[in-house]
């Protein structure tokens, strides 16, 4: 009799054991997917970078994918709709149309997962918050320094990497509205959208020979601005090319001058917020409604100091 009851009592304690560990698993195994709004440009492997230290430091799993370009609209829906499917803790999105992902954004609050907006917002109030930089404010940025570049007169000209994504939208307003507003002997005389390198070149191209007189042009993504510094050396033009974001190929043609300056974001530090707020949010914890990450103005003469190196990315 008494070895049964030390028997049951063993097994007992042993079947505890193995439902704590089960429940601690299951606490451990918070699943957080983000869907990025692309793969071709080093700023979303920085962002992915990010969120990889961010899942570690928090002790989550994630995924992170996009499609092959900022282009590809439908086929973000559909991998947005597979993470939906897999009923995770919560989501990141950085949306390639702010519109298209309205119905998938209404199917997330449905379930009750909550959605962290990354980069580019979503038309909706679904997202309990997003991490991006202030789009507008930065463009805004951009604008002075591309006065101060032409002596505050002159013909500009812009490259916005889309129409339909919101930092798309708000960097060509920010900096639109900045010379409008601040600068009245500027005059902004084409704006054309191409955010991939390919398509850049042949604006830029087209551009400074459609306005001659044209002095500078403004480039609002990592594709626009490394397109049109290539075609900028292609045909040895002399108009000062100012850009956004960073990366190899950016820090590279500022080094030897093709470019005057850029505005950088904070990928590492966007990536990191996404999954860092994914998990509070899951967790019922009250969220900001914005996560303003910073942006700072970088060129030859800063881009070796230690805080604006700490935001650039290969």
């Amino acid at each position: 009799m008494i070895c049964k009851r030390k028997l049951l009592a063993l097994t007992a304690a042993l079947s505890l054991a193995g439902f704590g560990s089960v429940a601690q698993a299951q606490t451990q195994e918070v699943y957080i997917p983000l869907i990025s709004k692309g793969f071709q440009h080093q700023f979303w492997q920085a962002v992915r970078a990010g969120a990889e230290q961010a899942a570690k430091d928090f002790k989550v799993k994630i995924t992170y994918e996009g499609p092959e370009t900022e282009q590809m609209v439908d086929k973000q829906m559909d991998m947005l709709s597979a993470a939906l499917a897999k009923k995770p803790a919560a989501i990141g999105f950085a949306a390639t149309d702010s519109k298209a992902a309205i119905p998938l954004m209404k199917k997330a609050k449905e379930m009750k997962i909550p959605v962290v907006a990354f980069d580019s917002g979503v038309d909706s109030d679904v997202p309990v918050t997003t991490a991006a930089t202030d789009s507008k404010a930065s463009a805004a940025l951009a604008a002075d320094k591309v006065a101060a570049m032409i002596g505050s007169d002159g013909e500009v000209a812009l490259i916005a990497h889309d129409q339909v994504s919101s930092t798309g939208k708000d960097r060509r307003d920010g900096f639109v509205n900045q010379i409008k507003a601040k600068y009245p002997k500027i005059k902004i005389v084409d704006i054309q959208y191409g955010g991939d390198q390919l398509k850049a070149n042949d604006i830029f191209k087209t551009m400074v020979k459609a306005h001659p007189k044209v002095k500078a042009i403004f480039a609002t993504n990592e594709g626009a601005a490394i397109g049109a510094g290539t075609a900028k050396k292609e045909i040895k033009s002399s108009v000062i090319l100012v850009g956004y974001d960073s990366g190899k190929g950016q820090k590279d043609m500022i080094m030897d001058g093709t470019i005057a300056g850029s505005i950088t974001q904070n990928p590492v530090g966007i990536g990191y917020k996404v999954v860092e707020y994914g998990l509070k949010a899951a967790k019922g914890e009250k969220v900001p409604a914005r996560i303003d990450t910073g942006f700072y103005w970088y060129d030859k003469s800063n881009i070796a100091d230690p805080k604006i190196a700490a935001v650039l990315y290969d």
